[in-house]
């Protein structure tokens, strides 16, 4: 089928627009895929130190705190990749990001306390 100009722009226009959403979600899962890593650790740091007692419970104490630290820090990129993933959707026309709550779910901020 031969195309006109008009609809070889078009069909680079809805190329460009799926490559630029593709590329967003991606960068927000991969975002989310390291914080649920950081927070498997934690987890197996605060399971560690439930069974020690003594001086490495102290260096585990402060292991887990710093990943909480970095748990938190990788929140709040995987937050600033969903505001971008929004926007762009916006940009597009799209208003219903409904949806994307429930797929790319953010976890809560920790604290140590709460961990131990």
């Amino acid at each position: 089928m031969i195309q006109t100009g008009f609809e070889k722009t078009e069909e680079e226009l809805l190329q460009e627009r799926a490559e630029v959403l593709r590329h967003a979600g991606c960068a927000l899962q991969d975002a989310l895929q390291v914080l649920h890593e950081i927070g498997r650790d934690i987890e197996a740091g605060c399971d560690t130190l439930k069974r020690c007692t003594g001086s490495p419970a102290k260096g585990l104490r402060e292991e887990i705190g710093e990943q909480v630290g970095r748990f938190n820090e990788q929140r709040a990129y995987a937050k600033l990749r969903h505001y971008y993933l929004v926007v762009i959707r916006e940009a597009l026309g799209l208003r219903n990001h409904a949806w994307i709550e429930e797929i790319y779910t953010i976890p809560a901020k920790k604290t140590l306390d709460e961990q131990i």
